[in-house]
């Protein structure tokens, strides 16, 4: 059974920065892409970015786009988010995930990914 675990969320003033992590069990996190979502009160889970098995690959939401930067280290089974300038509609709970399915990229959907952290609180004040 794959466990996720994010870390690194906090409150944060409007056009600072945050580094999310996610430690993965497994040796096998390095097949996977992975993913990372957020969700606030009251809304869906939103995509924000994702990054191929291999590191060589990301992509993001329209939202995020050049704020915000997903990497990954396989030798130490983490994944993580650099969130710069971030804004107050950034405030959410922040979940990493594994991809349903090895060696993919661009993966997108919610529904893709069967494995899924606790999450982590970011809140971004003005």
């Amino acid at each position: 059974q794959v466990q996720l675990v994010e870390s690194g969320g906090g409150l944060v003033q409007a056009g600072g920065s945050l580094r999310l992590s996610c430690a993965a069990s497994g040796r096998i996190f390095n097949t996977y892409a992975m993913g990372w979502f957020r969700q606030a009160p009251g809304k869906e889970r939103e995509f924000v970015g994702t990054i191929n098995w291999s590191g060589s690959r990301t992509y993001y939401a329209d939202s995020v786009k050049g704020r915000f930067t997903i990497s990954r280290d396989n030798a130490k089974n983490t994944v993580y988010l650099q969130m710069n300038s971030l804004k107050p509609e950034d405030t959410a709970v922040y979940y990493c995930a594994r991809d349903r399915e090895p060696w993919r990229t661009v993966v997108t959907g919610p529904a893709e990914y069967n494995y899924w952290g606790q999450g982590t609180q970011v809140t971004v004040s003005s």
